[in-house]
Parts: C-alpha cells; structure tokens; sequence
C-alpha cells in the first residue's frame, strides 16, 4: 500500500508561483508512474503533468511551459513547481500514483493511489 501526502497549496495573486509536495511513504520499492491532477468546482478532474520513473514529463496544454514536475527519488518527494499563476489555475491538487513502469495517459482511471488534495486558489 501506498500513502500519498500533497502540501504547499494556498492563495497566491495571478502571475505568482507556489510549489506543491506530494510525500511518497509506503511500499517504495517498486517503480511508479507518478501525476498531478486538479479539479475545479463543478468540473471533472483533469491530469495535469506526469513524470515516469525515469523523470520523462508529460504536460496539458494549459500548463506548459508555466509548470513544472519533478522527483526526489532520495526524499520520495514530488513536485509540481507552479509559476506564472492563472485564475483558472485555481482548484483542488491532487497527486497520483501506479505502479509501472509504463508512461500512462493522465486520466485517473489509470492511477490506483491517491492523497488527499491541497487546494490552490489564484485570484486576479
């Protein structure tokens, strides 16, 4: 079993940046796929970004080139570094993951292990 852990949500003005943590504890041995997910209120969750096990990312549209996903395979850590914040940016962040060592599509039928989210909230 895995436990997922996100912090470092909160409320920034557009055009600012935070970064979210996700803690990793649990069986850690094994490769995961790991994702970042959002959903806005009245909205369907939607991916993010996605990193493999062997750090290749994977983006939407809507945030490349503003955000960025990484891993600390040493602190079983992931990041979501989040800059040049939108409104629309705002939501609740969840992080994700599976074990494989596939590339998986970001869509969380895919994702087993889930945290419990850390809202973001970006205002103009």
């Amino acid at each position: 079993q895995v436990q997922l852990v996100e912090s470092g949500g909160g409320s920034v003005q557009a055009g600012g940046s935070l970064r979210l943590s996700c803690a990793v504890s649990g069986y850690t041995s094994v490769r995961y796929y790991m994702g970042w997910f959002r959903q806005a209120p009245g909205k369907e969750r939607e991916g993010v970004a996605g990193i493999d096990s062997n750090g290749g990312t994977t983006y939407a549209d809507s945030v490349k080139g503003r955000f960025r996903i990484s891993q600390d395979n040493a602190k079983n850590t992931l990041y979501l570094q989040m800059n040049s914040l939108k409104p629309e940016d705002t939501a609740m962040y969840y992080c994700a993951a599976e074990a494989t060592r596939l590339i998986l599509p970001l869509r969380d039928s895919f994702f087993r292990y889930w945290g419990q989210g850390t809202q973001v909230t970006v205002s103009s």
